[in-house]
């Protein structure tokens, strides 16, 4: 088998590549510099140049907030535009996609669980060409798993984990928002279900894949410095102004990723295991 991975040297990217040389599972790994998604020739080229069985598509723009107006352009050609052309040539070569999206999608006004089933609707420039880009995967090749994630933190890149733990070492209290629920994901537990999706032969489509339990971002906070003397403490989002729209309560129902045989770790042991606690 034949796996390539866009978006190669990103926080998943990453971590996808550690997962598949643990599993001694070879790999083609493409970013920019031997990819760039936003030249369609070059994607047609070099997709079948490899000619891989199995696609991962870690490759994104995720700039929330400058994709509202610096980066608008680039946040469309890379999730949308780029998209298209990762899923068109994944189709000629016959391919399996594993397209990452968001719960971003949702406009995080539903008091309950989000369902693969709910309609989107995108609230911010981000989520929107993130879910420009599932229609394209779903238009183009039938052979897709779309896997919407959400607040993700690993070992690679910045995230809210590594944020945490900076400012600690400067500051004796910190104000985190307390009234935006979500799921975080460890990059580890992502990567795993993306690829048991492909070893289980599931069932193609959309799915939701996140560490179980929900919280808040103060509670995430509060547990990640939790072994520390750094007093956190809740504060309103409207204390915070940020250019782009945050869904206030955008958790994910995971049914249909446990259905596949998939154990999913509680965000707390994820965030401990990958802490070494």
């Amino acid at each position: 088998m034949t796996v390539l991975i866009t978006g190669a040297n990103g926080q998943l990217g990453k971590e996808l590549q550690k997962l598949l040389l643990e599993k001694k599972i070879d790999f083609v790994a493409a970013d920019v510099s031997e990819m760039d998604i936003t030249n369609e020739v070059l994607v047609n080229q070099f997709i079948s140049e490899v000619n891989p069985d199995v696609i991962y598509h870690c490759a994104a723009y995720t700039a929330v907030d400058a994709a509202e107006d610096e980066g608008k352009e680039l946040n469309r050609l890379i999730n949308v535009e780029g998209t298209r052309y990762i899923s068109n040539a994944a189709y000629h070569v016959g391919a399996k996609l594993v397209y990452i999206s968001t719960d971003y999608v949702f406009d995080g006004t539903k008091a309950t669980e989000y369902t693969v089933d709910d309609v989107p609707n995108p609230k911010n420039e981000y989520g929107l060409t993130k879910f420009e880009g599932e229609e394209a995967v779903r238009e183009l090749i039938d052979t897709h798993y779309i896997v919407r994630t959400s607040w993700v933190f690993g070992e690679f890149g910045k995230n809210f984990v590594y944020t945490m733990q900076s400012l600690a070492q400067t500051r004796q209290t910190l104000t985190i928002v307390n009234d935006q629920f979500g799921r975080p994901t460890w990059t580890r537990t992502l990567a795993e279900f993306m690829v048991h999706l492909i070893e289980s032969d599931a069932e193609f489509g959309t799915y939701h894949l996140s560490n179980d339990n929900s919280c808040s971002w103060y509670e995430f906070a509060k547990e990640i410095l939790k072994d520390t003397d750094v007093e956190v403490l809740p504060v309103d989002s409207t204390q915070f102004v940020q250019k782009a729209y945050r869904p206030k309560h955008s958790v994910m129902d995971l049914s249909k990723a446990k259905a596949t045989g998939f154990i999913i770790p509680t965000w707390q042991d994820a965030l401990n295991q990958f802490l070494g606690r």
